[in-house]
């Protein structure tokens, strides 16, 4: 609209200077060929034949379109149809813009006038000027018609650019809501076109022809994938099965050692790949979960539990504040894997005497899981990529896990439309620990909430209290 209207205010603008210009150099010259005619009169006939002449146009000229007056040094009229030299001449010579009104002695209505002052020989002054008050009427006629034409030019702009932004935004929103229910995991839905060629539709067969493409791919990883639990898992099944029976009946302690080892390999390669194929089903099937109502209260406590056993063999403080009642829509299954897999993650890289907290409220209308610990925790650089699959913080590389726990967490609260947040559960400390926080969107019920708080906690016992705590690196 701003580019619009300044374009039309400039062409305005342009056309009005080079009409009132050309209106007021004609002026200009008509004034200037009868000052040339006085002048040969002058050089003609002298002071007497330049009287006569000026004195034979007023007569000529009743409706006193041309202004004359002409005086001797001291401002006597010597002829003219005005008597009084107008004030601005009496200061300047050249061209001068005047009313001519009773001041000048102007017996007709008042008017606008435009003229030339310069001495004669002698000292004389001539004054030769126009009536230029229809020119002035009309400038202000082409003034007031450019000021309505800017107004409908600003009223069309701003009427076009509502029109052109309202269906433009229209365009965008559509495909933004397309893209966002594929990013929610439908990804056979595509981004609908007009059949008018133009640059959006371009756009969308574009993004289209990508989605076709990454589906393609996609479809091309799930083959890989099933195929790959075709073909690896169960001999890898039957590889553990073999070397647990070789376990059970071998008698020499170092064979049976060594077969153990052998037998825990291979289910840690279970686990990583069943872990891998439960994430890729996770992050493709989108909203397709069974979405059902849920006490996240009472499913965080079954989950505690099923974990304060573990606590109590590390002699670590438990403590559960609960709100039995904050209901949320989702999946129970998968929302219990998500809860274990952080209650046990933060059990398991808590040092013995530590303090786990696990925590289920409502803030504005969310329903909020938390579980936080007392250990090293995880460095601020690093907590946007714990979320990546087989990412592990450096001092855990060493210790059990695959790095897939929190890559499940996430691909879990996704299909449930949460976020996670990652803080420090005792800032600039030296063991800074960790908190996690899912936050869900609550079911709005009438149920009332209870709070029930618990507190279980078992001495530490002195010894291994140098133990080191790495971050946090959950496996499924």
């Amino acid at each position: 609209m701003v580019v619009f209207a300044t374009s039309v205010f400039l062409l305005l603008a342009f056309i009005y200077w080079r009409t009132a210009g050309f209106m007021t150099a004609q002026t200009d010259e008509t004034i200037e060929a009868e000052i040339a005619g006085l002048a040969e009169q002058y050089r003609g006939r002298g002071i007497n034949g330049l009287i006569t002449i000026i004195r034979e146009r007023v007569a000529r000229d009743p409706n006193a379109k041309s202004i004359y007056l002409f005086t001797t040094d001291d401002y006597l009229k010597l002829a003219g149809n005005i008597s009084t030299w107008p004030e601005e001449a009496q200061t300047q010579s050249g061209w001068i813009n005047f009313t001519l009104d009773d001041s000048v002695g102007w017996s007709g209505p008042e008017r606008l006038a435009r003229a030339r002052v310069f001495e004669v020989q002698g000292g004389l002054r001539l004054l030769v000027g126009r009536d230029v008050d229809d020119l002035t009427t009309l400038k202000r006629l082409i003034e007031t018609a450019i000021n309505w034409g800017m107004g409908i030019t600003l009223a069309l702009a701003l009427l076009g650019g509502f029109m052109m932004s309202r269906s433009t935004t229209r365009r965008i929103e559509v495909i933004n809501n397309t893209s966002r229910k594929i990013m929610n995991g439908h990804l056979s839905l595509r981004i609908p076109t007009r059949g008018t060629q133009d640059d959006f539709d371009q756009l969308a067969e574009n993004l289209n022809q990508m989605l076709d493409r990454i589906v393609y791919l996609m479809e091309g990883i799930r083959h890989v994938s099933d195929s790959i639990a075709h073909d690896l898992r169960t001999p890898l099944t039957r590889l553990r099965n073999q070397l647990e029976n070789t376990l059970m009946s071998v008698d020499n302690d170092e064979a049976r050692e060594q077969a153990g080892r052998a037998v825990a390999e291979a289910d840690q390669l279970l686990a990583t790949f069943n872990a891998l194929l439960r994430i890729a089903r996770l992050e493709t099937r989108g909203n397709a979960a069974d979405m059902k109502q849920v006490s996240l209260g009472l499913l965080v406590g079954d989950a505690c539990e099923l974990y304060e056993a573990l606590a109590e063999d590390k002699h670590q403080q438990f403590r559960q504040e609960v709100e039995q009642q904050v209901m949320i829509e989702g999946d129970r299954d998968l929302l219990f894997q998500m809860v274990s897999n952080l209650i046990d993650n933060a059990i398991k890289y808590t040092p013995e005497g530590g303090e786990i907290r696990v925590v289920v409220k409502v803030e504005g209308r969310e329903a909020v899981f938390e579980v936080s610990d007392s250990g090293i925790g995880i460095p601020d650089s690093e907590k946007d990529q714990v979320f990546q699959r087989f990412y592990r913080v450096g001092k855990s590389r060493s210790l059990p896990g695959n790095g897939l726990g929190l890559s499940l967490v996430s691909a879990v609260a996704e299909i449930h439309q949460g976020r996670i947040v990652l803080s420090d559960n005792h800032p600039g400390e030296e063991n800074p620990g960790l908190t996690v926080q899912i936050r869900l969107p609550e079911y709005r019920g009438d149920t009332k909430r209870i709070k029930a708080t618990s507190v279980k906690a078992l001495p530490a016992e002195t010894g291994d209290d140098e133990a080191s705590t790495p971050a946090h690196s959950v496996t499924p």
